[in-house]
């Protein structure tokens, strides 16, 4: 039985694949009303459609009908949305159709497709309303450069044509629709007809011919002026283009449908408007507002019903990503929105196309039973990004057969796919292939072959041959004329061509296998190597690229640059450098350091990728070594030879690779892309180029991880030789065989490992814990001792010595990372220093900075710093005899008192912390004799000489041996010490009272040193003072200030008895003046005021000298406040008599002034010795006296 005796219709009948809105012969229509098949995904939408129109039929006039005169209808390339929407345009209109003496109204197709009674009485009801239908494809009636506007002219225009006027130029089709208005139209076609001798209808797209018929006509028919009517066409077209907007277009509307019943409805049918979209804002607010204008100026009775690609909400979301405007409105016009999905196509093309003769159902069963194992074997994929679905069942291989399952939902990607990609021409982008269309196309191919055969998916590329772009097309035709090709080449070609954009399908060598199944028996095997030949000749012909396991065909521009990609030069050292960096950074995690988990040491890594150096680091503690395929002497490392080269260097980890042939085809195409992308990214290459060069980048992504993958797994399996062996690591991962390899390597070349007998938890601690012991003991130093890792003691000690008595310098750093850090050792560093922390505090050795040694108590913050290390050098320490220790101690105790304790740190120790004490103490008194006040200047300074040196030996060696060499000088030390401590803390309270009482009493030395007491008693302080080491005399201080203490005071209660009586008189006097003057309280203050503060003065006053000034100086202040009463004049008072008026001015007696008489100024010479002196000086004294009384004035005698 042959394949197309299997159909209930040909398989080779004409059927319109393609739906086209302007399509409508009558031959057409009837067949796609007749085959028309209502799946179960149309009968609802159908349900819904009705539906809507019904309820808006029974609601006519309720204002909430705007949101229901909109019908947005989707469905993917070829879902057959067009073809609904034609359908409901010929059941609206019920369209007569007549065809082969066949006469049918539209909804007399639908008897027996409906199968519900109540949808179908709904769709009578629905056609029986009075309809009018204009259907159209937007994009083809659309002008172009209609701008922002173009869906309402396009609107306006299907609009004019339904009713008769001119679609082309609506200023004419708006004075049709005047004149109709005006019931003129008749006449004035009649005109014009008379006067052109044409029809109207015929020449009005060319109305600019006969402009002057025109004019005639229209002033005939309206009674106007010639020169009127030449205006209005002259002004016509301007005029209407400035009333064109949507408001005015509902009117239009509106005013057509009102000139018929109140049921008419008139519904626009606008097919792919998605695509006419786009993602122009304007256009989508266009299509907004006129389904608004339509939905209120209507009343409902005006239907927009479009179809598109995507849903409303999709190309919605592209317009808003592009302009982010508020598109709510138009979502509320489309509320009835209908999706047809891939299961409408299958069961369209099953019914439609498919449909078996009931005579052939049961035998296709039988092949079904048979072959069922055989057929899911041979439809099966791999790695695929969706399920693509198998035979079902018996029923399911009937309804599809030849075709599989699978390809329903494939060619739907593919052609999805291609479209999108842009490789096809304007015909397919518009839809006018459909998936209907090309399962025929790919059936008829086969018709003629027996059943069993199976379709394989080249048979469908002729179905979108003829609209493929050129580029495309001549690739796969030159491929049929190259004689280097066989004829399967092609039909691989064509089936990468179709899978080419598809995302869930790869064009694995298996997948084609199954793309490639042509009937059900197939071999698969030898139908594999058949494709596999194929593609490396496609391959090398640069027709098809490779994506490891995956291959794609080229297009033109990809098959170029994929020729220059292959011609990069690459030098053996990029590849070996690249290769190093995948082995080791990602596959190895990148590891330079591996830690040993024996000891937690970190071993650094040399690190070799056939022979070459990966990173910077060459001198590690371990060398890896990885030899691979890429290797030029890669068949000479034979397991022998890897052995061999496995124990050089003291032992090293050997990694061999297996020999993998696509390593290095995956490895050069990765770093020929990666160059080439880099160079051509110059800023000048095309669009077209950067898509594939970013098309190369990801497969270059991939094609890294699909090398780091395969190295992961070669790593794992490789064979590993480590220090003479061939080794068998185990691990579920590559960088964790490599991790039991290095520990391998690690135990077996590092033989004296193991003197570290125990490890610390944590060596920084128990470093500060050794250095911080006061009880050396306790610490368990002894090489003896199990707990002191005593062969790891004996190894640094030995090496410190063997060293130093090779006068080679001993550097920690050095002993930690390059002694003992490397073979045969591997100690971890902390480890190493822990060790030299125990012997420098046993006093084994010395540490050693900056030329000084180390203190204990500063060896700690030396050693936690590795950076400090390179600076630290290790010396071996003398030792003191016990001997001369013990004499040391004896000796100790004869300066400082006290026995120190045994031992040689602990005697450094003891005689460190007294000797820093003196230093403290003595460097305290130092700064009070630099000012003379306080004795021992010289003493103090000669100590802190001796104690400097003394302490400046670093070791306890030297220090002891130091201080036994000055055993006299240290004992006189000890006396000058212990004097000066004496005197600085206890003596120097009654040395400051001895200073402060010498000075006071230096105030009256003259009168005291009169005093038979006084006197020695001063001269001894004197002494005591000036004294360098008055440390025994300081007893007598406190007798000697009492004695002259006591003379002093009586001195100065003498003085004050004499001089404060005078002071008073003085008071008195002034006091007499002021109230004769009547002095106000301002005068007499500043008259007694200066006196009474002298007598204060002398009260509290304890120099004799300045008490007996303090009487000379009374009567100088009492002579003042005389000469400022003197001055003053009473003020004369106002007396009123007993009328009332004042009284004569009384007469004011001023106070005299006073005369200061100095008698002795008046004695004519020093002694008076005779009668005659004393009359002499009588006679001036009389003569000086009667002066100043004659003068008006008194006289004080002095």
């Amino acid at each position: 039985m042959l394949v197309k005796e299997l159909f209930a219709k040909p398989i080779d009948r004409p059927i319109n694949g393609v739906i086209k809105a302007d399509q409508a012969d009558s031959a057409s229509v009837w067949q796609e009303l007749d085959e028309y098949v209502v799946t179960r995904e149309l009968d609802v939408h159908f349900r819904r459609f009705f539906g809507a129109f019904l309820e808006a039929i029974d609601r006519t006039g309720d204002p909430s009908l705007v949101g229901l005169i909109g019908v947005w209808i989707s469905g993917f390339f070829g879902s057959g949305k067009s073809h609904f929407l034609k359908i409901l345009s010929y059941l609206l209109e019920n369209r007569e159709i007549t065809w082969n003496g066949r006469t049918k109204r539209a909804i007399e197709f639908f008897d027996g497709k409906i199968q519900d009674a109540m949808l179908a009485a709904d769709i009578k009801r629905a056609v029986g309303t009075e309809i009018d239908v204009i259907l159209f494809n937007i994009d083809s009636k659309a002008d172009s450069g209609s701008g922002r506007d173009a869906i309402l002219r396009v609107f306006l225009k299907v609009f004019n044509e339904k009713l008769g006027y001119s679609g082309d130029h609506p200023h004419i089709a708006d004075l049709e629709r005047r004149l109709a208005a005006q019931d003129q139209l008749d006449s004035f076609k009649a005109a014009f007809h008379a006067l052109a001798h044409v029809e109207w209808e015929q020449e009005r797209d060319a109305y600019s011919f006969y402009a002057d018929e025109l004019v005639q006509a229209l002033a005939e028919t309206l009674g106007k002026s010639a020169e009127g009517a030449r205006s209005w066409l002259d002004k016509a077209e301007e005029d209407f283009r400035s009333r064109l907007n949507v408001e005015n277009f509902a009117r239009w509307v509106k005013d057509y449908l009102d000139s018929r019943s109140p049921q008419h409805r008139l519904l626009f049918l606008v097919d792919e408007i998605g695509g006419f979209i786009g993602d122009d804002t304007h256009l989508m607010l266009n299509l907004q507002t006129i389904t608004e204008n339509l939905g209120t100026i209507c009343g409902g009775r005006a239907w927009v019903v479009v179809t598109s690609q995507e849903d409303i909400d999709a190309v919605i979301g592209e317009v808003r990503a592009s302009k982010a405007n508020d598109f709510s409105k138009i979502q509320g016009r489309f509320k009835t929105r209908l999706s047809l999905s891939s299961a409408n196509v299958d069961e369209v093309i099953r019914k439609r196309l498919l449909n078996k003769d009931e005579s052939v159902q049961a035998a296709l069963t039988q092949v079904y039973e048979d072959q069922a194992d055989i057929l899911r074997h041979q439809l099966s994929f791999t790695n695929v990004g969706m399920t693509f679905k198998p035979y079902a069942d018996a029923r399911d291989f009937v309804s599809v057969y030849p075709f599989a399952p699978y390809q329903f939902q494939l060619m739907q990607k593919v052609f999805e796919a291609i479209r999108r990609h842009g490789v096809t021409g304007l015909h397919l982008a518009r839809g006018e292939r459909s998936m209907l269309d090309a399962f025929q196309s790919a059936a008829i191919q086969v018709a003629d072959e027996a059943v069993g055969v199976l379709i394989p998916l080249y048979r469908f590329y002729p179905s979108i041959e003829s609209f493929l772009e050129g580029v495309v097309k001549s690739t796969i035709d030159h491929a049929a004329d190259n004689d280097r090709l066989e004829p399967i080449d092609v039909q691989v070609l064509k089936t990468l061509f179709l899978i080419r954009y598809v995302d869930e399908i790869r064009g694995h060598l298996d997948n084609l296998v199954t793309l490639f199944i042509d009937c059900i028996d197939a071999d698969r095997l030898v139908l594999r190597q058949r494709i596999e030949g194929s593609l490396q000749r496609l391959e090398k012909e640069t027709l098809v690229g490779r994506n490891g396991e995956d291959f794609f065909f080229l297009t033109n521009e990809e098959r170029d640059i994929s020729r220059e990609i292959k011609d990069i030069d690459l030098s053996a050292a990029e590849e070996t450098k690249f290769l190093g960096e995948l082995i080791f950074e990602e596959v190895y995690k990148g590891l330079r350091k591996h830690r040993f988990p024996d000891n937690n040491k970190d071993f650094g890594l040399t690190r070799l990728c056939d022979l070459h150096p990966h990173g910077s680091r060459t001198e590690g503690d371990l060398i890896v070594s990885v030899i691979t395929p890429l290797a030029d002497d890669y068949g000479l490392y034979s397991d022998g030879k890897c052995t061999l080269d496995s124990a050089a260097d003291g032992g090293q980890l050997l990694i061999r690779l297996d020999d993998d042939k696509t390593l290095s085809r995956e490895l050069r195409t990765w770093l020929q892309t990666d160059k080439y992308v880099v160079r051509k990214h110059d800023g000048t290459a095309s669009t077209t180029t950067l898509r594939i060069l970013r098309e190369r980048q990801e497969e270059n992504r991939e094609r890294r991880q699909r090398l780091i993958h395969q190295l992961e797994e070669r790593c794992k399996e490789a064979h590993y030789y480590a220090v003479g062996q061939h080794i068998q690591p185990k691990g579920g991962s590559a960088a964790s065989v490599l991790t039991e390899a290095l520990n391998y390597l690690i135990r077996n070349s590092f033989n004296k490992l193991g003197y570290l007998a125990r490890l610390s938890a944590n060596p920084q601690a128990e470093i500060k814990a050794v250095l911080n012991a006061t009880d050396v003991d306790e610490l368990g130093f002894s090489l003896e001792a199990g707990q002191g890792n005593q062969q790891a003691l004996a190894e640094v000690q030995s090496t410190v010595g063997l060293m130093a008595s090779a006068n080679r310098p001993v550097i920690l750093e050095d002993l930690v990372e390059n002694r003992f850090g490397r073979r045969p050792y591997g100690w971890p560093e902390w480890e190493v220093v822990l060790l030299v922390a125990r012997l420098v505090r046993r006093g084994d050795f010395n540490l050693v900075s900056d030329g000084a040694v180390l203190p204990i108590d500063r060896v700690y913050d030396a050693v936690i710093t590795p950076s400090k290390w390179k600076r630290l050098l290790i010396i071996q320490r003398q030792t003191v005899d016990q001997g001369r220790l013990q004499s040391a101690r004896q000796l100790a105790r004869e300066v400082f008192g006290q026995l120190p304790p045994d031992g040689e740190e602990a005697l450094d120790g003891f005689l460190r912390e007294h000797f820093g004490g003196w230093r403290t103490d003595l460097t305290q008194y130092q700064p009070l004799t630099a000012s003379g006040d306080y004795p021992g200047s010289q003493e103090i300074a000669e100590s802190l000489g001796v104690i400097a040196k003394l302490l400046a030996e670093s070791e306890s060696f030297g220090l002891i041996s130091r201080f036994l060499e000055r055993r006299d000088d240290l004992l006189d030390l000890s006396e000058s010490v212990h004097e000066l401590r004496h005197f600085y803390q206890t003596q120097r309270s009654a040395w400051d009272r001895l200073r402060q009482a010498h000075s006071r009493f230096q105030l009256n030395r003259d009168w005291l040193e009169q005093d038979a007491g006084a006197k020695p008693a001063l001269q001894r302080m004197q002494e005591i003072l000036a004294a360098p080491a008055p440390y025994g005399m300081i007893k007598e201080v406190e007798g000697l200030i009492e004695r002259v203490e006591q003379v002093n005071a009586a001195l100065v209660e003498q003085h004050r008895t004499a001089v404060l009586p005078a002071i008073d008189a003085q008071i008195d006097k002034i006091q007499v003046e002021l109230d004769e003057a009547k002095a106000g309280a301002d005068v007499r203050n500043r008259c007694l005021y200066p006196l009474q503060q002298l007598k204060s003065q002398v009260e509290s006053q304890a120099s004799l000298a300045h008490i007996d000034q303090a009487a000379r100086r009374a009567v100088e202040l009492a002579d003042s406040a005389f000469s400022r009463i003197e001055s003053l004049t009473p003020p004369a008072p106002t007396l009123v008599n007993d009328k009332g008026g004042p009284s004569p001015k009384p007469v004011v007696v001023k106070s005299k002034p006073r005369r200061i008489l100095r008698a002795a100024e008046l004695a004519p010479k020093t002694y008076l010795e005779t009668q005659d002196d004393i009359d002499a000086y009588l006679n001036k004294l009389r003569q000086v006296l009667e002066s100043a009384i004659a003068n008006h004035e008194r006289v004080e005698i002095r």
